[in-house]
């Protein structure tokens, strides 16, 4: 077990709900229940700027993720507002409002083109990312989508929701391609691995009038077949947040039992336990290179720490 982290940051006054590495590894944005974007340095924790969302009505931010190239962030939360802010700035470029209710995941396309964003309206839209306009609404769930995840090659989409279920589609003409519910609980992570081959879910906070479960195991799956490869079930409670590394061996999960845990994608043996946080671990993300991974948290922090 490990509970020492290379870098702690405190700049977030609440809950830290999502965060993503720049593309070069240098540096973190992160964001959550204090309604504010802010960009640091993945080595020291110093901060570079912050955007304070309640610019763009919003109270509450659940997803942010950086553009491939590394020129643009994109965040959102309550409200529906999703705003598209430089990198290097914070300053806001533009913004997509076409929905009234929560964005909980955003994801951009493998070349920048698109951005998909998950909705507390139970659907998944895709923008383009230079006109600001909308090409294609997903309607498959009947639960708010939690997650949502492109595959490698940028031809599928992957949607978490708290119905249950993990729905794979075409992402050009929102065509459903496979639906799986082998995790028997509200989902709220998902991953793809990186050669496209199989996906991993996990099972997360439950909706609106939805019960809470104590399921808390995590399923890697084919993504063709749907058929159930491995379930992990080293967490002591719900799974809320997975990350595949960039070699496709281990896999990075994390959620109420405060632990970040890395494991072995192939047997589901466990290799470490980081047990930094003081309460439930929300998002986690690898570095590019694979060697360390970020985790947020709802004890206000963003840990850093070494993974191989």
């Amino acid at each position: 077990m490990l509970s020492t982290a290379l870098v702690t940051y405190k700049g977030h006054g609440a809950p830290v709900i999502s965060l993503a590495w720049s593309p070069d590894g240098k540096r973190i944005v992160s964001d959550g229940n204090d309604a504010i974007v802010q960009e640091w340095d993945a080595k020291t924790g110093q901060e570079y700027w912050s955007y304070p969302y309640p610019n763009l009505r919003s109270t509450y931010l659940f997803a942010v993720a950086w553009s491939p190239d590394g020129k643009r962030i994109a965040a959102g939360g309550s409200t529906g507002v999703v705003a598209i802010l430089d990198a290097a700035t914070g300053k806001l470029l533009t913004g997509y409002d076409g929905q009234t209710t929560n964005i909980e995941g955003i994801a951009w396309s493998p070349n920048g083109q698109r951005l998909a964003v998950g909705t507390g309206d139970n659907t998944v839209e895709i923008w383009d990312t230079t006109s600001g306009k909308q090409l294609l609404t997903y309607k498959g769930h009947s639960g708010a989508v939690a997650r949502i995840a492109w595959s490698p090659d940028g031809t599928r989409i992957a949607s978490a929701s708290y119905d249950g279920t993990v729905q794979i589609w075409n992402a050009t003409t929102g065509q459903h391609v496979l639906t799986y519910s082998g995790n028997g609980a509200p989902v709220w992570s998902v991953a793809w691995s990186p050669d496209g081959k199989q996906i991993v879910s996990g099972t997360g906070a439950a909706g609106a009038n939805q019960p809470v479960t104590a399921n808390n195991s995590v399923k890697v799956w084919d993504a063709t077949t749907g058929q159930t490869v491995l379930s992990y079930k080293g967490h002591s409670g719900q799974v809320y947040a997975l990350a595949w590394s960039s070699d496709g061996k281990h896999i990075a999960s994390g959620g109420d039992d405060k632990t970040v845990r890395i494991w072995d994608a192939t047997t589901g043996q466990t290799s470490l336990v980081f047990t930094g946080h003081t309460d439930i671990v929300f998002y986690v993300a690898w570095s590019p290179d694979g060697k360390e991974v970020a985790s947020a948290s709802v004890d206000t922090t963003v840990q850093v720490w070494q993974a191989s």
